[in-house]
C-alpha cells in the first residue's frame, strides 16, 4: 500500500479519541476541574446531537428527531451538567471561547437558546476578548432564532455547506440551494455578526475538478472570512448511514489530492492564506494572525487561535482536555441523561497523559500547524530539553525523502511534503492504529 492510501488520525488529539479508555471516570475529571488554577480563562464545548435530517455522509455522533421534546429534555441535562460542574469549579474562571457544535444546533428553538445561554453565563462569564460560535444550517435556521443567537452573543458563525452541485448534494443526503445558504449568510451580516466560517468537504461522489472550482467559486462570491476544506472520511463500517453513499462514485486518493489542489489555488487567487493543511483565511482573520505568529493550535473542532490550556465538554460524547489528559462523556444520549440525573458527571472514558504522550504530541501539533519543528520553541512550550527533542526529529527526513528538510533551529515539511504531513505525524505516534479506524490521509 503507498501513501497516498494511508489511513492515520487527524490528530485534533494526542493520543486519537480511539484510544481513549475506561481508565479515566467522572472523580478524574472532577479533580481536573478542582485543579484549573484560579481566574483561568478556558473554553468551553457544548454538542447537541440533535438533527432533523442525517445527512448521509455524517459520521458524527448524531440522532434525528422529527419533535423539540427529545431536544428540550437533552437541554435540561446539560444545564443540570453545568451545575455539577459549578460545584468543583474554581473562582474567577472565564471563557475565551464557548462553541456549539453538533448536530444542529440551530435546531433549538428561541426559548431554548435562551434558557441554555442563561445557564451557561451563569456559570461561565465572557472574558472581555472572548468569542462565541456557533454550528449553522442553513436549512434548519430563521429569523427568530437568528435574533436569539444574536441576544445571546454569538459573535462567529460557520455555516456547513459541503459542496453546492445539485447532484452531489442528493447523493450525500444534504440538499442545500446557494439561495438557501445566502439567505443565512446575509442574515448573519445584517445582524453584525462581522466573523463567518464555511465548511466544504473534498473527496465526494461525484466530484470534479470542474465541479470543485464552480463550488468554491460560489463560495467565495458569498466572501466568508475563513474556510474549512475536510477531506470526506468514508467510514461505513463506523457510521452506517455511509452504507447509502455509492464507495464506485468517490474519487480515488489522487484525484482528492487533485480536487483539493483545484480548490487551494483558487482560494489562494482571492487572497486567501492557507492555514495548517485544510483551512484558509482572510490575512486579517484571527487563525491567519495566529499562523503568522506562531500561535496556531490544534484542538477537537480544528484548528483555533484559542491558547486556553483547558477545554471543557459538555454534552453526550463531548470530549474534555486538561493538562492531565482527556476526558469523553458517554456517547449513547440516553446514558448520558441517566448519569447526570443522578447526580454525577457523564465522563465514561479517557487518558491520562505521560510525559512521553505530551512530548509527542506537541511534535505532532507543531507538525500539524506550523508544517516544521522549532526545537527551542517547543522545548520552552514543554518544558523539556531541546536534545531530546532533536534526538526524536533526527530520523524524519531519511525516513521520508524529499518531504522534509533541516533548517537551522530544526526541520520543515517542504512543499512537496505537506499533503502529506498527517502521515509525517504519524511517524510519531507511539499508539498502534489499526488501518480501518482512520480515514485516508490524502
Amino acid at each position: 500500500m503507498g501513501l497516498f492510501d494511508a489511513r492515520v488520525p487527524r490528530y485534533t488529539s494526542y493520543p486519537p479519541a480511539n484510544h481513549f479508555a475506561g481508565g479515566v471516570g467522572p472523580s478524574d475529571t472532577d479533580a481536573w476541574i478542582r485543579a484549573i488554577p484560579e481566574g483561568s480563562r478556558i473554553s468551553l464545548y457544548v454538542h447537541i446531537p440533535f438533527c432533523r435530517h442525517l445527512c448521509w455522509f455524517c459520521a458524527c455522533r448524531t440522532q434525528g428527531t422529527a419533535t423539540m421534546a427529545p431536544v428540550r429534555s437533552y437541554v435540561d441535562s446539560l444545564i443540570a451538567e453545568i451545575v455539577l460542574v459549578a460545584r468543583s469549579l474554581p473562582a474567577g474562571i472565564a471563557l475565551s471561547r464557548l462553541h456549539w457544535g453538533g448536530g444542529t444546533p440551530t435546531i433549538l428553538d428561541p426559548q431554548t437558546i435562551a434558557r441554555l445561554t442563561a445557564a451557561i453565563s451563569a456559570v461561565f462569564p465572557f472574558a472581555p476578548d472572548a468569542e462565541f460560535s456557533v454550528e449553522i444550517d442553513p436549512n434548519e435556521i430563521d429569523e427568530a432564532r437568528l435574533d436569539a443567537l444574536v441576544e445571546a452573543g454569538m459573535t462567529r458563525a460557520s455555516i456547513g455547506v459541503q459542496d453546492f452541485d445539485p447532484e452531489i448534494q442528493k447523493t450525500i443526503g444534504r440538499e442545500q440551494s446557494f439561495a438557501i445558504t445566502k439567505t443565512a449568510i446575509d442574515g448573519l451580516r445584517a445582524r453584525d455578526i462581522g466573523s463567518l466560517n464555511i465548511d466544504m468537504v473534498y473527496g465526494l461522489p461525484w466530484q470534479t475538478s470542474d465541479r470543485m472550482a464552480d463550488s468554491v467559486q460560489r463560495v467565495l462570491s458569498l466572501n466568508p472570512d475563513r474556510v474549512a476544506l475536510y477531506g470526506y472520511a468514508h467510514v461505513p463500517w463506523m457510521a452506517r448511514r455511509q452504507t447509502l453513499i455509492p464507495s464506485d462514485a468517490l474519487p480515488t486518493p489522487e484525484e482528492r489530492l487533485d480536487l483539493f489542489e483545484t480548490a487551494r489555488r483558487l482560494f489562494a487567487w482571492d487572497g486567501y492564506r492557507t492555514i495548517g493543511i485544510d483551512h484558509f483565511a482572510r490575512r486579517e482573520d484571527g487563525l491567519a494572525v495566529a499562523a503568522a505568529e506562531g500561535r496556531l493550535r490544534r484542538n477537537f473542532q480544528g484548528y483555533t487561535d484559542d491558547t486556553a490550556e483547558v477545554l471543557l465538554g459538555l454534552g453526550a460524547s463531548a470530549i474534555s482536555r486538561f493538562p492531565q489528559g482527556h476526558a469523553q462523556n458517554h456517547p449513547a444520549t440516553s446514558e448520558y441523561r441517566k448519569r447526570i440525573a443522578a447526580g454525577t458527571l457523564a465522563t465514561s472514558r479517557g487518558h491520562v497523559l505521560s510525559p512521553d504522550d505530551r512530548l509527542r504530541g506537541g511534535i505532532i501539533e507543531m507538525l500539524m500547524c506550523d508544517f516544521r519543528i522549532d526545537v527551542a520553541t517547543l522545548a520552552a512550550r514543554l518544558g523539556v530539553a531541546p536534545a531530546e527533542i532533536a534526538r526524536r526529529i533526527a530520523g524524519l527526513g531519511d525516513a521520508f525523502p524529499g518531504m522534509v528538510e533541516k533548517t537551522d533551529t530544526g526541520i520543515e515539511i517542504t512543499e512537496a511534503g505537506r499533503p502529506m504531513t498527517r502521515i509525517l505525524a504519524h511517524h510519531f505516534d507511539a499508539y498502534a492504529s489499526p488501518e480501518m479506524s482512520h480515514s485516508r490521509a490524502i
